[in-house]
């Protein structure tokens, strides 16, 4: 009966939306300020009935009903509690259904959040996101639909991927998920003001806090992916340049391009056509992830679907979305007015030189990831491997981390550069420093590492710099001093963290890459491998029991100069239901490095394959990220985001449709 609940929750959730795109859009463009009220209250409507639906499907889970086909087939009775509800999403339907409440929610935060925003923009804002909320409400009650029942009732579950089954995973599809929708509302934003014909800094001021909020989650959202693949794939990588990879990666890199162009917007009045394209492009990009990821395309544990009607069906959303905001673009932009001018040695122009790497870079990800694709349509097999996007990466990464340091000293409009530089040097300094000390600890190389240690080293010391420079430390007195850092904007704060923790994290990425030591031998209990100064001796397996798995669990003491440093104890799983093994690393932080242990397959004669990893910096990287979302936070309490811009004063005929400028 529940599952039957929520089953009408959603079709009436589909019923509200086409009435919340479509009675609000007409309103505005009629100016009746009564159908335009109809937006806000449809949106929460919505809301309630998609959680309504998506509580019912997590209460199956939880009572394990197998008379829905979804909760048969991505469950077990034996599964831990919190696989079982975090499996809800753990599949293509339940997965679907999670997207549509975060579109939802983004909605219904925008009716009870926007009582600032112009009630035009408002009700067009919304309509564009119900009509967003329409196409993938038709697509799960069409084609994924995840309260199907199933007769006979099978006893028990088929289990879910055990690859899923951990706590890194369980979170990490909601927090790229809130990444991902949460670009839609740049979107709605930028389509309802093309529509309307105006973007102003009133405009940027409201979509830079909902691109933010967006954007560090799905920072986040990368990062504990990343962090999940390290330790628990066993391979002792942390990125593998994979398509599911890049398809997140691909809008995270085009919203930072979007929420620096929209600084611009606010500040300056300019660069307002790139800005609007940008949003565009930037929640594009999700939904081409979404066709990428769940049309059948790919296989991977992230792939769920692999019906070509489902993927047909996204296929038509994503030209619908994609191409009919690019024509409205094409058809509307022309008449926005143009902004500001300023020099090209400016902030602005640094904020420009910023977006052009970002979306380049992403063109470059765009191409290796799709074109694998499309000659396997034609029958061709064509690999684009890490070469590539490492290549890539260093040529637009490396000019983006030693502008970024600069950039913050330039003033709007006008700037000198030289003098810019010269505020720059004890940063330079400690930077030349570092490089040394760098070069002298790693004669061997690579270079382009070397290089890669001392851009994120300047970028490090020159965000000091900078916040040094604005309380003018050392300068006045400190008394003084301490007084301009409390009067600071939290924004300034949240730009200092985003910016150090990118500098912590790309010293991560530079030496984990570069200087990793690796040992893979078949070892014997009571066998000893040195690994970069570090002794693993391989002490003992044991056969263990989980609550839905068998392991065994290798157990290795490591020590340094004879002092012990760690216990490491890798396991090897095999779940019985899924017939199917993972592997789960044993790894031992210093802060500095990790040391990392992984147990494979015995050989049959008292041996078993042993992969030993040391890692250094590895930790940086994690750090980094999350200084990067503390970053984000920061600057989302700062009030001028969190109270937005004020209200437009209305002019006399304001009941009047907007008219392009």
């Amino acid at each position: 009966m529940i599952a039957e609940i929520g089953h009408f929750a959603l079709i009436l959730a589909l019923v509200v939306a086409i009435v919340q795109g479509t009675l609000p859009m007409i309103g505005a463009a009629q100016g009746r300020a009564n159908w335009m009220a109809v937006a806000r209250p449809a949106a929460q409507l919505q809301f309630l009935l998609v959680l309504t639906s998506f509580l019912a499907l997590m209460q199956a889970y939880i009572i394990s009903d197998f008379s829905l086909a979804n909760v048969a087939q991505n469950s077990h009775s034996a599964k831990p509690m919190l696989y079982k509800v975090t499996g809800v999403w753990g599949n293509h339907e339940g997965s679907m259904l999670l997207w549509i409440l975060i579109l939802a929610l983004f909605g219904a935060a925008v009716a009870g959040f926007g009582g600032n925003l112009p009630p035009t923009l408002r009700a067009r804002v919304l309509s564009v996101q119900a009509l967003i909320s329409v196409g993938f409400l038709a697509f799960s009650l069409l084609t994924s639909n995840p309260f199907e029942r199933i007769f006979p009732v099978p006893l028990d579950g088929r289990d879910l991927n055990p690859l899923l089954q951990d706590p890194g995973l369980a979170f990490h599809p909601p927090m790229l998920y809130v990444g991902y929708v949460g670009f839609s509302i740049a979107f709605a934003f930028a389509v309802a003001a093309l529509i309307e014909g105006r973007v102003d800094a009133a405009w940027a001021r409201w979509v830079r806090p909902w691109t933010l909020l967006a954007w560090l989650f799905l920072t986040a959202g990368i990062a504990l992916g990343s962090w999940w693949a390290y330790y628990e794939l066993g391979w002792g990588g942390w990125w593998f340049w994979d398509p599911v990879e890049n398809v997140s990666f691909m809008p995270w890199l085009m919203g930072t391009a979007l929420l620096h162009s929209a600084i611009v917007v606010e500040k300056r009045d300019a660069l307002k056509i790139w800005t609007i394209l940008l949003a565009i492009l930037t929640f594009s990009l999700s939904l081409i992830g979404t066709f990428i990821v769940r049309s059948g395309l790919l296989t991977s544990v992230h792939a769920f679907a692999t019906d070509p009607e489902r993927g047909l069906f996204i296929l038509v959303l994503l030209c619908i979305a994609i191409g009919g905001s690019l024509v409205l673009f094409a058809l509307r932009a022309p008449a926005l007015k143009a902004g500001g001018l300023f020099a090209p040695i400016s902030r602005e122009g640094g904020l420009v030189l910023n977006n052009l790497l970002l979306a380049v870079a992403t063109g470059t990800v765009f191409i290796g990831t799709m074109a694998p694709l499309f000659a396997e349509a034609f029958d061709y097999k064509l690999s684009v491997g890490a070469p590539y996007f490492n290549l890539f990466s260093a040529i637009f990464g490396l000019p983006l981390i030693a502008a970024m340091a600069v950039g913050p000293f330039l003033p709007w409009k006008r700037a000198d550069l030289a003098g810019a530089l010269g505020r720059l040097k004890v940063a330079a300094g400690l930077t030349f420093a570092a490089g040394l000390v760098t070069w002298y600890l790693q004669q061997g190389g690579p270079v382009l590492a070397i290089v890669g240690m001392t851009l994120a080293a300047w970028l490090f010391f020159a965000t000091l710099a900078e916040w040094a420079d604005r309380v003018q430390l050392f300068r006045i007195p400190p008394a003084a001093s301490l007084s301009r850092a409390l009067r600071l904007p939290r924004a300034a704060y949240g730009m200092t963290f985003a910016h150090i923790g990118m500098a912590v994290a790309v010293a991560g990425m530079t030496a984990s890459s570069a200087w990793k030591a690796e040992e893979v031998r078949v070892m014997r209990p009571g066998e000893t491998v040195e690994v970069a100064g570090y002794n693993y001796r391989f002490e003992e397996v044991r056969e263990m029991r989980g609550p839905n798995y068998f392991s065994e669990m290798g157990r290795f003491t490591v020590t340094l100069e004879g002092q012990p440093v760690a216990e490491l104890t890798p396991e090897k799983r095999f779940y019985p239901v899924q017939r199917m093994p993972t592997t789960e690393a044993a790894i031992h932080t210093t802060g500095i490095s990790d040391l990392y242990a992984v147990i494979g397959d015995s050989d049959g004669q008292g041996g078993w394959t042993v992969r030993i990893y040391h890692e250094p910096l590895v930790p940086w990287l994690w750090a980094g990220c999350l200084l990067m979302v503390i970053g984000g936070l920061v600057s989302l309490s700062d009030r001028r985001l969190r109270v937005g811009a004020p209200r437009r004063r209305a002019a006399p005929a304001a009941s009047a449709p907007a008219t392009a400028s």
